[in-house]
C-alpha cells in the first residue's frame, strides 16, 4: 500500500521561481573573431576572448530613439549630461548640434561590440595580426583602427530573435558622439544619421552558412542601421548610395569587418548543425588510426591532440603546399638557397614550393560542414574540410583601408597558391 505524500503547496510567484531558475538560457547566436584557432594566444580571458555567444539577459536593455534635439538648446545640453539617458549627438558645425535622445526598449536586449574595456563593452575585441595565435605573447605597436565603440547589436527578445547591427556603440556616459569630421546627414522623414570613422562592414553570405554558400556584397551600415555601398576609401567622407532593398539583419554566416578585426555571426540554429569539437576529435583520430606514413622515412604521422595545436612535435605530418603530398619532417632535397625561400622540391612528384607542418582546424564555427578534414590552406597548413576551404578561399576579407583578399579562417594568414588550398595526399601504412 503506498502512502500519499501531500504535495507542497506554490504560490504562482514561487513556481515560476522554482522553474526558471533551472531553465538554460535563450543563446541567440555567437560572435567569432576570424584568425583565431579555437582561443586568443595568451587564452580566453573576461569579455577578450575568440568567441562571444549573445544570451536573452534576464531585463531588457535595449533602446530605441525619442525626442529630437536641435541646435544648443538647454534640453541638449541636459540630455548629454545625463548619465541615465542614452543619445546621439551630431555636431553639425560649432553652432549646431542635433541630439538624438534614446528611449527604453523592453523587447530589445542590446550588446556592445569594441576595443575599449569600458563595463558598456560586452565583447572587447583587439586588432587580429595574422599568424599571432602559434607564437605566444605579441606585443602590439600597431596603432589600432578598431573603434572603442565599434557596434551594438540589437537582439529581439522573442522568437525569431531577429539580430540586427547598428554602427557605434553608447560609451560609460550612454552617448554616441559624431564629430564634425564624421560623415553625418539629415534623411528624407527629417531624422539624423551617420558613419563612422573606420565604418562597420557587413556581408551576408548568399544561401545561408552552408555547403551552398557563396560569398555576398560587403555594405556598411549606419548609425541608425542603414544599408550602404562602400566609400572609396574606409574612412571617405563621402557616404556610399543608399541599398533600400537590403536590411541590416544580421543570418548565420553574416561577416562584420569593423577594420581591424572581422567577426562572423552564428546563429543558435546554424551552430547546431555545425561539428562539435567532440566530432573533429573523432575525426583526427580517424586519420591517425588510419596510420598515414612518411613515404621518405617510413616513419606514422599523427596529428596532435587539440590542446597541443601550436607546437609542432616529431610525428606530426608536413605538406608540400605545390603538390599536397603529406610527410614527415625531413631534410631531404633541402638545398641551402631553397631554405631562405622556404621553396622545397617534393620527393614523391618533383614539384617545388612551400614544404609546412599540418594543424587542425579546432573552431568548429568555421566549419560549413562536418566532413572529414582533407584539404589544407596555403600558406599556412591549417587542415579542414574540403567545402570550407572552398567557401573560405572564395570570400574577400577587408584588409587594411582599401583592399580585400582571402585569409585562413583559423589564422587570417591571407592565402597563396591558384586555389588557397590544396587537396592532401596521405600515404597509407607498407604493411
Amino acid at each position: 500500500m503506498s502512502i500519499h505524500q501531500p504535495s507542497p503547496m506554490y504560490s504562482p510567484e514561487q513556481e515560476n521561481i522554482c522553474t526558471t531558475s533551472i531553465k538554460v538560457p535563450v543563446k541567440y547566436g555567437e560572435l567569432i573573431v576570424l584568425g583565431y584557432n579555437g582561443s586568443l594566444p595568451n587564452g580566453d580571458r573576461g569579455r577578450r576572448k575568440s568567441r562571444f555567444a549573445l544570451c536573452k539577459r534576464p531585463k531588457a536593455n535595449g533602446v530605441k530613439p525619442s525626442t529630437v534635439h536641435v541646435a544648443c538648446s538647454p534640453q541638449a545640453a541636459k540630455a548629454i549630461s545625463n548619465k541615465d539617458q542614452h543619445s546621439i549627438s551630431y555636431t553639425l558645425s560649432r553652432a549646431q548640434t542635433v541630439v538624438v535622445e534614446y528611449t527604453h526598449d523592453s523587447n530589445v536586449d542590446m550588446f556592445q561590440v569594441g576595443r575599449s574595456t569600458e563595463s558598456p563593452i560586452d565583447f572587447v575585441v583587439t586588432d587580429t595580426v595574422a599568424g599571432t595565435q602559434s607564437n605566444g605573447d605579441t606585443t602590439q605597436t600597431v596603432q589600432s583602427t578598431i573603434s572603442r565603440f565599434a557596434c551594438r547589436i540589437m537582439c529581439q527578445r522573442a522568437p525569431p530573435y531577429t539580430a540586427r547591427i547598428y554602427a557605434a556603440g553608447f560609451d560609460s556616459s550612454k552617448n554616441i558622439f559624431l564629430g564634425e569630421k564624421a560623415a553625418k546627414w539629415k534623411t528624407s522623414d527629417g531624422q539624423m544619421d551617420g558613419l563612422t570613422t573606420n565604418g562597420v562592414l557587413v556581408m551576408h553570405p548568399r544561401h545561408g552558412f552552408s555547403q551552398d554558400s557563396r560569398p555576398g556584397v560587403w555594405r556598411e551600415i549606419s548609425v541608425c542601421g542603414n544599408v550602404f555601398t562602400l566609400r572609396e576609401t574606409r574612412s571617405a567622407q563621402q557616404r556610399g548610395k543608399m541599398v533600400e532593398a537590403e536590411s541590416q539583419e544580421l543570418v548565420d554566416g553574416s561577416l562584420i569587418d569593423l577594420c581591424g578585426a572581422t567577426l562572423l555571426w552564428r546563429t543558435a540554429e546554424g551552430l547546431s548543425r555545425t561539428p562539435t569539437l567532440k566530432q573533429l576529435e573523432a575525426l583526427r583520430q580517424e586519420i591517425n588510426a588510419a596510420r598515414p606514413q612518411c613515404p621518405v622515412g617510413f616513419n606514422t604521422l599523427a596529428f596532435p591532440s587539440m590542446r597541443r595545436k601550436d607546437t609542432p612535435d616529431e610525428k606530426q605530418p608536413w605538406v608540400y603546399l605545390r603538390c599536397g603530398h603529406v610527410h614527415g619532417y625531413h631534410d631531404w632535397g633541402n638545398r641551402h638557397e631553397e631554405r631562405d625561400g622556404r621553396q622545397r622540391e617534393c620527393p614523391m612528384c618533383r614539384a617545388k614550393g612551400p614544404y609546412v607542418p599540418l594543424w587542425l582546424g579546432c573552431e568548429a564555427g568555421f566549419y560549413v560542414d562536418a566532413a572529414p578534414p582533407t584539404h589544407a590552406f596555403g600558406p599556412c597548413g591549417h587542415v579542414c574540410s574540403e567545402k570550407t576551404a572552398a567557401f573560405w578561399s572564395q570570400i574577400p576579407l577587408p584588409h587594411g583601408t582599401h583592399t580585400f583578399h582571402a585569409a585562413c579562417p583559423f589564422c587570417a594568414h591571407q592565402l597563396s597558391g591558384e586555389r588557397g588550398f590544396v587537396r592532401l595526399i596521405f600515404q597509407g601504412p607498407l604493411d
